[in-house]
């Protein structure tokens, strides 16, 4: 180590080397794509029913219940302890899933799993801790990468080895523990942060806003259209990029850091989504990764549904490469699109859930398998799209601090509406819906989404317009001194 710290230059190289094998091994799963045909096929013996309604619903619940309790603990600990936390979850997770039997021990499958992803948190914050702010985008990139191309891999892997090696489902998920297994052991030979965001800060000079890529930093700053009048400037956005500790709160600082991170993150959370602009993107962000992360958690039973992979050859593998492919290359070209999002963000938005809709609505009226693919393949890479639009544009006036904790807290909306979709659709306790009516719920759900901001988006366009005819008439080209009751910024 001791050669790292000699030539700062090159200290994010070791760490970055080491939090990329461990988000290439993690996400190197082969048995993800066939996982439910290999829970009703013989080596479980599990009905579709028992699948759909007693243990698929388990993850999002423990999901929910420990999201927020690791997003403290990650900063709290510093990251490293909870990377390790995920890789024993994942090994645990695919133990119970080889040598576990009967509904129960797939709950427990599911509930180890929810610890997985709450704990996800600490790969992308980890590396902000390791690195100076010039690698924030490199390393962050490298991250965020490695994982896409481990998942596609893994993906063509699986279809490979099933459609022509005819090889088991259970060995599948030998593989797969044996990846998870590699990424925990790499985990053990992270460097351990001196410092994490918010318990452990340090000085301003650490304090840095989040390393947006070409879709927001390639913006046109000029001739847009005019913001939302609560939009504060960029400065006022960004408080923490000063010290995170003299920030907006005034008086006396509570001498407990824990009780003055808690009021801070209060304090920031409230400025943040005081923005109208900020609040839309967020509101869309929740809404349709709780829709998201639904059809993901049952896209498998509906296909099994369709076309019983006993009895027919199945492609799951070879459409989740495709989908995470072309989700990917499309989130990547859009950084090279310029478009007005201040006045058709909320548009496109719009029309992408219509898509989203449209999509869900295909799979469930049709029985044919490939048309379901077809669907699943547009609802995801339209999400992957959408999304890291989302990312940019609530990013671009947020410190690195500020934009962490509105991910977080959007996050956690996000699976609060998801979790009621659960109770409401899925659980027994619920309507206890078959898989093929909630796609058709989903789809409804993406109609309503889309309805709200096509609602949004036309009230912008019509205010910017009238804005725009108020600012070219000729009283307003004549008067010299803005009057104190003249026309307001309305979006």
């Amino acid at each position: 180590m001791a050669c790292f710290q000699i030539s700062p230059s090159h200290s994010w190289i070791y760490p970055t080397t080491i939090l990329c094998s461990f988000g290439f091994f993690s996400m190197m799963r082969p048995s993800e794509p066939f996982i439910i045909p290999y829970l009703s096929g013989p080596d479980k013996n599990l009905t579709s029913a028992e699948i759909t309604n007693e243990i698929l619903p388990v993850w999002t619940y423990s999901y929910l219940v420990l999201l927020l309790p690791v997003f403290i603990l990650t900063d709290f600990v510093r990251y490293k302890p909870v990377i390790v936390l995920q890789g024993i979850s994942y090994i645990i997770t695919w133990l119970l899933l080889l040598f576990g039997q009967g509904v129960q021990a797939m709950q427990a499958v599911e509930f180890f799993y929810g610890m997985v992803t709450a704990t996800e948190v600490a790969y992308f914050a980890y590396i902000y801790s390791m690195v100076s702010p010039e690698h924030y985008q490199r390393v962050s990139g490298y991250c965020r990468a490695i994982t896409l191309v481990a998942y596609t891999a893994a993906s063509v892997l699986a279809q490979v080895l099933v459609s022509l090696a005819k090889l088991s489902y259970f060995y599948l998920n030998v593989i797969s523990l044996a990846s998870v297994s590699v990424a925990f052991l790499s985990s053990l030979f992270l460097p351990m942060p001196r410092k994490s965001m918010f318990f452990h800060a340090k000085a301003s000079k650490d304090m840095q806003k989040p390393s947006s890529t070409n879709a927001a930093s390639d913006e046109p700053q000029g001739g847009k259209a005019p913001r939302c009048s609560e939009e504060k400037p960029a400065p006022e956005m960004a408080t923490a990029s000063g010290n995170w500790h003299d920030g907006p709160l005034s008086g006396p600082k509570p001498e407990n850091v824990a009780v003055r991170v808690f009021l801070q993150w209060f304090q920031d959370l409230r400025e943040c989504y005081s923005s109208k602009r900020l609040f839309y993107w967020s509101l869309w962000w929740a809404l349709s990764t709780a829709g998201f992360n639904q059809v993901v958690n049952y896209i498998q039973v509906l296909w099994d549904s369709k076309a019983p992979s006993q009895n027919s050859s199945i492609y799951n593998g070879a459409v989740e490469a495709i989908a995470t492919f072309g989700g990917a290359v499309a989130a990547f070209a859009v950084g090279y699109v310029k478009v007005n999002w201040d006045l058709l963000g909320e548009l496109t938005l719009a029309v992408f859930s219509v898509v989203n809709a449209g999509s869900l609505f295909l799979m469930h009226y049709t029985i044919n398998i490939w048309a379901s693919y077809a669907g699943y393949l547009i609802f995801k890479s339209s999400y992957m799209l959408l999304i890291t639009v989302a990312v940019f544009q609530i990013a671009v006036n947020l410190s690195m601090e500020r934009y962490a904790l509105v991910f977080g807290i959007n996050t956690f909306i996000a699976l609060v509406i998801q979790t009621l979709i659960t109770v409401i659709v899925v659980d027994p306790r619920g309507l206890n819906l078959p898989v093929s009516i909630q796609f058709l719920v989903y789809g409804s759900y993406f109609a309503i989404i889309a309805g709200i901001f096509l609602i949004r988006s036309i009230y912008i366009i019509c205010s910017a317009k009238c804005q725009k005819e108020v600012q070219s008439s000729p009283l307003s080209q004549n008067v010299q001194e803005p009057h104190p009751e003249g026309p307001r910024n309305v979006i």
